[in-house]
This record gives structure tokens, sequence and C-alpha cells, in this order.
């Protein structure tokens, strides 16, 4: 079988994890590719992302790097033999790559949170909401890549709409609630969007008022991707060229106490609903 063309993020994953067992065994790529009768390409090729493993060459690969934590193997093996295609790959070539690392990476994730000061969390816009946003991309999209990029958003909700939807908590400021993208009505519809997604039991929506001042993370938006163990955890940031995954232990624990502290210093979920739905009133009354 040739080698992947265009590996995803979740392949890419596998393959670091692995790299990184290696190294830590002191192995090259060479001696571990003697190891298992391949050679070094072979084993850098498992490692970039280019060829797929099996569940027993995983194991093969844990024994010789003396790995013996069976979660994390594991959760190794839970990343292999997925061989259908995600709905996102019917977007490859008209989206960008880490548009479809991002949707790839939220539909495997056990448990998804989000924070934002200045915009709605993806999952969480309205179609006319997200249409507006992209209608001001620089340099200015065509129409029909506008509606490509509102309907990859939209598919996106799938996570919260499984019968077993994955947790999804998010952490907006007040500053994104009082946006007006898409003109007046637009704004209220999307408060109400999220005033309604907020009554889901996988759902919790928390706001940071402007009244709370100073907080951590101010100005930056994360999303934050729970593994099957925390090893595998992604985050997510955004950025004027696309997002960007990041998965390096110093930089999960970062995102994972920003997190944190932008959860403290937000209302709690029945205030947070009733502060939506009063800017929602407000925008109501202005229409009239």
């Amino acid at each position: 079988m040739p080698p992947r063309q265009f590996p995803t993020a979740r392949q890419l994953r596998l393959g670091q994890e692995l790299k990184k067992l290696r190294e830590r065994a002191g192995l090259t790529a060479r001696e571990a590719g003697e190891m298992i009768g391949a050679n070094q390409a072979r084993i850098s090729n498992i490692e970039t992302g280019r060829f797929g493993v099996s569940a027993e060459r995983i194991r093969t690969l844990a024994a010789n790097y003396g790995c013996h934590d069976e979660t994390l193997i594991e959760a190794l093996i839970g990343m292999t033999g997925r061989q259908e295609r995600g709905w996102w790959e019917k977007y490859r070539g008209l989206l960008p790559d880490a548009m479809l690392d991002l949707a790839e990476t939220e539909h495997f994730a056990r448990d998804v949170q989000a924070a934002s000061v200045l915009h709605i969390p993806g999952v969480l816009q309205t179609e006319a909401h997200a249409r507006a946003l992209f209608r001001e991309a620089v340099p200015p999209l065509e129409d029909a890549d506008v509606e490509t990029r509102v309907s990859f958003r939209a598919m996106r909700r799938q996570i919260l709409q499984h019968p077993d939807p994955v947790p999804f908590r998010a952490v907006v400021h007040e500053a994104a609630l009082r946006m007006r993208f898409g003109g007046l009505r637009t704004s209220r519809d999307q408060l109400m969007h999220l005033v309604e997604m907020s009554e889901r039991p996988a759902v919790e929506l928390l706001v940071i008022p402007f009244a709370g001042g100073v907080f951590a993370g101010s100005g930056q938006s994360v999303n934050y991707f729970a593994g099957p163990i925390p090893q595998l955890d992604t985050a997510q940031l955004d950025q004027s060229h696309g997002p960007l995954l990041v998965d390096s232990a110093d930089q999960l624990a970062k995102y994972r106490l920003i997190l944190d502290k932008m959860k403290a210093a937000a209302l709690g979920p029945q205030e947070s609903r009733d502060f939506v739905y009063a800017i929602a009133k407000e925008l109501e009354r202005e229409q009239t």
C-alpha cells in the first residue's frame, strides 16, 4: 500500500506518540525497524502518519520500547482501525486541511471545553451568524466558498446531536455576546440559540461579564479536547491563518489552567443563561 499523501491530525498524533516512546527508549528509527524486520523508512513513515499501523504492531513496538503502560497502549490502539471516512473528508480540497483536522479532533474528543472572548464558539453558532462572519473574511471569499464554510460549521454540531452527545462546556465573554454580526435580528437569534443550547443536559454555558474585570487568558480563544487519557488531549487556538492544534504537556497544562481560571471568573450556568436572555431581549426591543 502506498504512503498516505495527506495524513490526518489523528494519524499524525498517533505517529508522534509512537516516536516519543521510541526516543524515550533511546532507539534510532533504524534500530527500531530492525527489531520488527523493517527498515528505517518504514518506521519514519509510521511516525509521520504516512503508513497505517495495526493494533498488533503497536503492541510489538510498545514492548520493544519498554512501554508497559497498558492504558496508554490501549488508547493508542483505539486510534487505529477506523477506516471509514469522516464526514469532514467530503470537504477535502475545498477547505484548508487545518479546518478538517479541527473537525476530526472534535469528533473523537471525550469532552470539549471552549473559551472565547470576541466570538461565539463555532459549534454554537447559527448559520446566519457564521455567514456574517465569513462574509467579512480577508481576502474576501466567493459566495460559494462562504456557503461551503457555513455548511461545514453547521456539520460540526453533530457532536451535540448524537443520542449520547459529548459533554460541551463553553465560557463566553460578554463582549462576544454584544457583537452585532449580521445585524440586530441575526444577533438576537444567535443569542436565543445560545439560550436554547444551554438548556441541553450535555451543554454548559458560562458568561464572563464586563463587570468581572480582568481575567486569565484575556483575548485568547481556545478549544480543549479531552482524549481517552490526559496524555492524548489536544488544545486548539484560533490564529489569523486558521486553527492551530497543540499537544505538548506544557502547553496542555497551560490551557487547562487558563480554562479553569476563566470558569472561575464566570457566572454560574443559570445566571449565565439569564444574562444571555436579557441581552437578547434588549435587541428585541431595539427591533420594535
